[in-house]
């Protein structure tokens, strides 16, 4: 009897065994979950790079363009020395202009008081201005060996010491006198001509100092012309 259910066992099919059913993973494509089937790796990188936020790109792009931005070239320390010292020579004959403003306000004066001395040296000596004036021009401006900047300096300088000569022409043409309209205006064109000569002399010596090209106005042009 116990053999019974043996013989049972051993003819039922083999299908009806309980066995473990193997499920199948399909093989992971690429294709399928990368690329597009119409669509080259090329093109799908592209669409990549561009679905990025701007937050998540990379930063090195940014980097590479400020070091481009901030190379810049310098100007030689002799360079601004001769050109800070070329704007003493119309500021030094364009002083005599000032006798009627410093008059009036003599506190004025005491911003002048440390170049007093050098220009009464200046003043003593005979042809002093004729000296300085060709020296600048054969030894500076028609110099090639100074640099384009010392050159159009020291002609800008030049140019509008030449400038400061013609109120000088006109005056002994038409001698204004010592009172009425004349008078009037000649003090008005020499309080003028301070002023002008003073801020071209500041404004000359500070961009010297920092290695800028000053750029006075009319001066400048008949500068660039003559070089």
């Amino acid at each position: 009897m116990a053999t019974i259910p043996l013989l049972r066992l051993s003819l039922l099919p083999k299908t009806t065994i309980n066995t473990p059913k193997k499920t199948l993973i399909p093989p992971f494509s690429i294709s399928n979950h990368l690329f597009h089937p119409l669509k080259s790796p090329l093109t799908f990188t592209k669409l990549k790079i561009q679905s990025i936020p701007i937050s998540q790109k990379p930063k090195f792009f940014k980097t590479q363009k400020t070091i481009c931005m901030s190379s810049s070239s310098t100007t030689p320390a002799t360079d601004r020395l001769i050109s800070s010292i070329s704007y003493f020579l119309p500021f030094l004959n364009g002083l005599h202009y000032g006798r009627f403003l410093l008059a009036q306000y003599p506190s004025l004066s005491i911003l002048f008081e440390p170049i007093l001395p050098f220009f009464s040296l200046y003043k003593s000596l005979p042809y002093a201005s004729f000296v300085s004036f060709f020296a600048l021009y054969l030894g500076v401006v028609r110099n090639p060996s100074f640099s384009h900047y010392v050159r159009f300096n020291s002609m800008q300088a030049l140019v509008l010491d030449v400038l400061l000569v013609l109120p000088l022409l006109l005056m002994r043409i038409f001698t204004p006198g010592n009172s009425g309209l004349g008078f009037k205006l000649m003090v008005m064109s020499h309080n003028f001509l301070f002023v002008f000569i003073v801020s071209c002399f500041v404004y000359g010596v500070v961009c010297s100092i920092l290695g800028k090209t000053p750029y006075l106005p009319f001066v400048a042009d008949a500068a660039g012309r003559q070089l």
